[in-house]
């Protein structure tokens, strides 16, 4: 459910600026292919790493790589701050610039104005937004940090017992991680195979709430939302890809908080309503 290198490759154009990978429930895209892509063509890598905080990609952090990569920390992120996020990079000028962006395009002498060095007069550069995070906020976060191993190893041993519980049912789970990665285990989907199950996700979701099992769908394929549809053009069949995953797409409850009869209550729910 990854960026295909060999697709990105097809699809620059003279008018391309950047690739975007997504690095979906915590899995890594292909960062060799594409960190390569991005310097033969002089392209930006931004990469959306709001799935992806404790994933590796052979050796190294998934933040290391080149240029940008943009971390959420939402209520349902592995950590959070309640909202807000942060971004990483190699680069001076692109750390400097985001400062900037992040406090209305003032100056970075603003950080300044009231230190004890005396009052500093800032100015407005270009435009800017209001997305710096309040020290609360990063109160809450910093303290989750020597939670994160912790809690990731909690994960990995759902991550098993489904795995091991949902085996044999007629269900798309997901595929191991690749050798030399690691998975970030943000989200556990299936997919639901309509030919054997004989009833189709949304079917099967509707199941799942009737036995008191909440679950999610990550995602509905961004041109079949009426925006992009209306504004782009965008048609059924368009990325056949993408529709494949939005039509059969299903997250069943993954947390660290899950006990082990919550991991077995899932299992037993999806057992009786699939059998």
């Amino acid at each position: 459910m990854t960026i295909d290198p060999e697709d990105v490759r097809r699809k620059i154009t003279p008018r391309t600026k950047a690739i975007i990978p997504v690095h979906f429930a915590g899995r890594a895209c292909r960062l060799d292919e594409l960190e390569a892509i991005a310097r033969e063509h002089n392209l930006y890598l931004i990469q959306d790493t709001a799935h992806a905080l404790e994933t590796e990609y052979h050796g190294r952090k998934i933040g290391t790589f080149d240029h940008l990569a943009s971390y959420s920390f939402y209520v349902t992120k592995n950590i959070t701050t309640a909202e807000g996020g942060m971004v990483t990079t190699n680069d001076e000028e692109i750390a400097n610039r985001l400062k900037i962006y992040a406090l209305h395009g003032m100056s970075k002498d603003a950080w300044k104005r009231f230190s004890d060095d005396g009052y500093k007069h800032y100015e407005v550069v270009f435009p800017g937004f209001k997305y710096n995070m309040t020290d609360i906020q990063a109160s809450l976060g910093i303290h989750q940090l020597r939670k994160i191993e912790r809690l990731y190893k909690r994960r990995q041993e759902i991550w098993q017992a489904y795995h091991e519980k949902l085996k044999h049912l007629p269900l798309i789970l997901p595929t191991e991680a690749e050798e030399g990665t690691r998975h970030g285990l943000h989200l556990f989907i299936i997919l639901v195979d309509t030919s054997k199950t004989g009833i189709t996700r949304d079917e099967l979701l509707t199941a799942l709430h009737k036995q008191n099992i909440g679950t999610g769908v990550h995602y509905i394929a961004l041109h079949h939302h009426p925006y992009y549809k209306q504004t782009y053009g965008y048609k059924q069949g368009d990325f056949p890809n993408a529709e494949f995953i939005s039509d059969r797409t299903l997250s069943i409850p993954f947390s660290a908080k899950l006990t082990d009869a919550d991991v077995d209550d899932v299992a037993d729910a999806l057992n009786r309503i699939l059998n």
